[in-house]
């Protein structure tokens, strides 16, 4: 018996019923009783750990990421650290790689560690089938879990994600409107945030009747470190006939090799060649102009990511699902 399987026999919110074991005022009477019953009908005895109900709580919050050298997932990593031990805190970091069967078996260790809350950082850790994410609502059964830039509509489970869809979509129309036209799209992830971006391309390039073929959606299946390897891949296209002048980049790493492929053709940018990339990491000052990119405003998501979850430890009722818009950061690379 769990604190969910109490909210749903007293039909209220887990937040309804860690206020009532915390001895909250504000909770009517009626309320209170119903849940009462269901505790003293099954016996229930809260955990001796009692995770996130604010009674002997261990004060340690599991962090699950794919991959930290990643420099979004690490920056996230980061800001989510700081927070949390702003708040008196401490965390267990996991490091899964990209495999569900170790993803699955990080997120049962961290139960066993008796922590308060899991963070899921990324979106790689949701997946099309909804047997595949089992692992996940079973673990919100037993404390809060909250994704960032991703969507689970689960019980207890809560999100904060920026609108990658619209940010793609508006970065696609301004370039489209200083005169380019053969706009290739370059990605190396389909995972939930990465799915988004690519629609928010298609959408606007379709509606600007701009999309003829598929040839303009380029996949890297190569490492996300190996900045030569992403230019050559481009290098291979341009010799295979495909003909483009501007590139939007899923993350700024690929955006950096699309400015390298301009140098090597000769083009000048952003005059004959532009180049947006994503997540306005420290790498949009690495290359000469800088870099224009997406800010999908990472520091505020994580901050609201935090609040959420310590309103939901503290019983409080906190939104689900919370979306932030992204900016665009206009520097040398675009018209």
């Amino acid at each position: 018996m769990t604190i969910y399987d109490i909210s749903e026999k007293a039909g209220v919110s887990i937040a309804t019923v860690s206020r009532v074991l915390n001895g909250s005022s504000n909770v009517s009477e009626k309320t209170k009783k119903k849940v009462l019953d269901v505790i003293n009908q099954y016996e229930y005895t809260p955990n001796a750990f009692a995770r996130g109900l604010g009674l002997n709580t261990m004060k340690t919050i599991g962090i699950m990421c794919a991959d930290s050298s990643d420099l979004y997932l690490a920056k996230a990593i980061y800001y989510i650290e700081q927070k949390l031990r702003a708040n008196d805190y401490d965390s267990i970091l996991c490091c899964t790689g990209y495999e569900l069967g170790t993803k699955m078996s990080s997120m049962n260790l961290l139960i066993t560690k008796k922590v308060d809350g899991i963070i899921l950082v990324g979106s790689n850790f949701i997946y099309e089938r909804e047997s595949d994410n089992k692992y996940i609502a079973d673990a919100a059964m037993q404390v809060p879990v909250m994704l960032l830039n991703a969507d689970l509509d689960a019980p207890n489970v809560y999100s904060v994600v920026s609108d990658d869809f619209t940010s793609m979509y508006d970065a696609t129309l301004q370039m489209i409107n200083t005169g380019i036209n053969d706009i290739l799209y370059f990605y190396n992830s389909t995972s939930y945030s990465g799915k988004r971006k690519l629609a928010g391309y298609r959408a606007a390039m379709e509606e600007q009747k701009l999309l003829s073929s598929g040839n303009l959606m380029q996949f890297y299946h190569g490492s996300h470190e190996d900045i030569p390897a992403m230019t050559g891949h481009l290098i291979k296209l341009n010799k295979k006939g495909l003909k483009f002048h501007g590139v939007i980049a899923a993350d700024d790493t690929l955006a950096l090799a699309s400015v390298k492929y301009a140098r090597e053709m000769g083009y000048r940018i952003p005059e004959d060649f532009s180049v947006l990339g994503y997540n306005n990491s420290m790498l949009a000052s690495c290359c000469e102009p800088e870099l224009t990119s997406i800010d999908n405003k990472l520091d505020t998501l994580c901050q609201h990511l935090i609040t959420t979850l310590l309103g939901v430890l503290n019983g409080n009722e906190m939104p689900k699902k919370t979306i932030f818009s992204g900016e665009i950061v206009k520097r040398g690379t675009t018209r």
